[in-house]
């Protein structure tokens, strides 16, 4: 049989382009494991160093795209997105916002990674690539528009972070993580799979348009559609399950105290901004002729989210487990923001989430690198007993862990104030008094566990006398999460615009889903 198509047909030069941060990535990961084969012991660090290369690399790509949007608005044209694929791959402001928050997260991440791997004797290029393969996952579910890209890249960044959770081959607590993570991870995504199918079922295809064009048409005739209520119920469960809401966040706690304490921190940032980037993709520009059914299913699991996660933060003296739960209570507050957007006359809980995102990077990888400084040869590290007495061993790292807590906690003038305040916001401007008064009071209980830190901190003597060395890697980290911490808490005008940017592809949300047919 003789094809006559051509090539272009395929793989034109918009899709070389829009998918180009991903293939580089792709490319450097695969050279890692390659160069990994002949490096000597000694040079491991040369893996650390490809990774951040492939990282720059991708940012560069990701600001050409970034370019071709500014010089269209330079131009008085609007250009609201791009299309890939056969419009499998939509590339919008959302998903570039959402593509520099990736590589941030994960460039914080490698460089806090280089000296506990060593410590650990894990020093494997694997790890890097790993990394990598999973931040393409990530690309793909925030500019998928087609819901098989959007599994795909889930999957993707799911088995590798599987294996990075486990990657202490020698620890059971490392080994028990990552099965545990598997075997729940693996049944929400099918149950996840099961939701999608059923959307596919409902509209005859797998683009987010034309389910959401399909849905409203059926909801217009039959407002209590049970195929759709069933769709939205098992879709929603895979969505909550990774961004760990409760009642599907029990495998966040085991998973991030077992897992290396970078990949924790990794973990806690640029995974769970994957999974938002998921979640708001499918419910605003898919599903978002049925938001009258999920905003009050989203309301309950907010509530419970900050519940679960601000009391169980309470009891813990593991510092990766306190974390792991705090983590789960900032999910509750961005769930908020989720319920309180209508799309139309509202869009600050949507910004709100957002902003919280990237304000949440800075501060919460801040605080893994301290911990992750903490481990040292015959120490573990991430007890709260291991950072008793830190002032007066590390007087500047005891101080940035106090900025780092404090803006957790959402006190000005740090960044973490506004990410809390844009959510407070939206609840007001759309009437709901009582949320708001519940989150206020849920921020007041996160500050006593944040503060039980502080006090082990400064107050408390140190339990060892081994000094803690930083090494050059983790000065910068801290230095990055510490100066975006400040900076964005001062001067948050330039980021809160670059939010509103980001967001202003979309328009009317209302309208979102008919963008492309």
């Amino acid at each position: 049989m003789i094809v006559t198509g051509s090539i272009q047909q395929f793989f034109t030069g918009t899709d070389y382009a829009l998918s180009l941060p991903m293939m580089l990535l792709t490319l450097f990961a695969l050279g890692i494991l390659v160069i990994d084969l002949i490096l000597p012991k000694e040079w491991k660090r040369v893996n650390a160093i490809t990774a951040l290369v492939g990282i720059g690399f991708a940012t560069a790509a990701t600001i050409k795209i970034h370019h071709h949007f500014l010089s269209a608005e330079r131009l008085g044209q609007q250009v609201p997105f791009f299309t890939g694929f056969n419009g499998a791959m939509m590339m919008d402001r959302f998903a570039i916002y959402f593509f520099y928050l990736f590589l941030l997260g994960t460039a914080v991440a490698i460089l806090i990674s280089v000296r506990y791997l060593e410590i650990e004797h894990e020093d494997h290029g694997e790890f890097y690539a790993l990394v990598l393969f999973a931040v393409v996952g990530m690309m793909c579910m925030a500019s998928g528009y087609d819901i098989v890209l959007l599994f795909i890249g889930l999957e993707l960044m799911a088995i590798s972070t599987y294996v990075l959770v486990g990657f202490l081959r020698r620890d059971k607590r490392s080994n028990e993580a990552a099965l545990k993570y598997l075997l729940l991870g693996a049944f929400s995504s099918g149950i996840f799979a099961y939701g999608l199918s059923l959307f596919y079922g409902i509209s005859g295809s797998t683009n987010l348009g034309e389910i959401a064009l399909k849905l409203q048409e059926r909801i217009a005739t039959n407002p209590k559609d049970p195929v759709v209520i069933i769709a939205l119920l098992t879709t929603s469960v895979g969505l909550l399950f990774k961004i760990a809401a409760v009642p599907f966040h029990q495998w966040a706690p085991d998973a991030y105290e077992g897992a290396p304490t970078s990949v924790t921190g990794f973990m806690s940032v640029a995974v769970k901004s994957a999974g938002w980037a998921l979640l708001l993709r499918i419910f605003l520009f898919g599903l978002y002729p049925i938001r009258t059914m999920y905003v009050p299913m989203m309301l309950f699991v907010a509530i419970a989210t900050l519940t679960a996660g601000n009391l169980a933060a309470i009891t813990q003296n593991n510092l990766k487990r306190l974390l792991a739960y705090s983590s789960i209570a900032h999910v509750g507050y961005m769930l908020l923001g989720l319920v309180a957007s209508d799309g139309r006359s509202n869009q600050t809980g949507i910004k709100g989430i957002l902003f919280y995102l990237l304000v949440y990077t800075f501060m919460n990888l801040g605080a893994f690198a301290v911990i992750t400084s903490l481990r040292r040869r015959n120490i573990i590290g991430d007890d709260i007993d291991d950072i008793a007495g830190l002032y007066f061993k590390r007087p500047v790292e005891a101080v940035l862990m106090l900025f780092f807590l404090l803006s957790l906690a959402g006190i000005p003038p740090l960044a973490g104030f506004w990410g809390k305040y844009f959510i407070f916001l939206s609840l007001i401007e759309t009437g709901h008094y009582t949320l708001a008064s519940i989150a206020v009071l849920y921020a007041v209980v996160g500050l006593y566990y944040y503060m039980r830190i502080a006090n082990a901190m400064f107050m408390r003597q140190a339990a060892d006398a081994e000094p803690i060395r930083l090494t050059a890697g983790m000065s910068l980290a801290l230095a990055i999460t510490a100066i975006g911490t400040i900076a964005i808490g001062i001067f948050p005008n330039m980021f809160i615009e670059f939010v509103n940017w980001s967001l202003s592809s979309a328009g009317n949300v209302a309208n979102i889903a008919q963008v492309i047919r």
